[in-house]
């Protein structure tokens, strides 16, 4: 599972008949590194499976792959799958948590 935000919505003229009643969901993929504010957002695009109705800005928790199509009772023809708003991410960094040893 990983973390992203919802930059836009992607508008099919025709769509799956699987895929009736959700959206497509442009969200840019956030590294630790983004989420702790130490480098703009740069990484490549991802369209998602959205049935929760996230907006723009939303963060979200996203899975890819193999797992994007397990929560589904029938087979859905998905790469990805939004799986939850995200109300908030609290994220400190490894250095804060971890001990730091005499050799460091």
């Amino acid at each position: 599972m990983r973390v992203g935000k919802v930059i836009g919505t992607v508008t099919l003229n025709r769509a799956h008949p699987t895929m009736i009643g959700a959206r497509f969901k442009v969200v840019v993929p956030l590294s630790l590194e983004m989420l702790l504010g130490e480098r703009a957002a740069d990484a490549e695009e991802l369209v998602l499976y959205d049935e929760l109705g996230a907006h723009d800005g939303c963060l979200v928790a996203f899975s890819e792959g193999r797992e994007a199509a397990q929560p589904f009772p029938e087979p859905k023809p998905v790469d990805a799958y939004l799986a939850a708003i995200l109300d908030r991410v609290e994220v400190c960094p490894l250095r804060e948590v971890l001990p730091v040893s005499a050799d460091d």
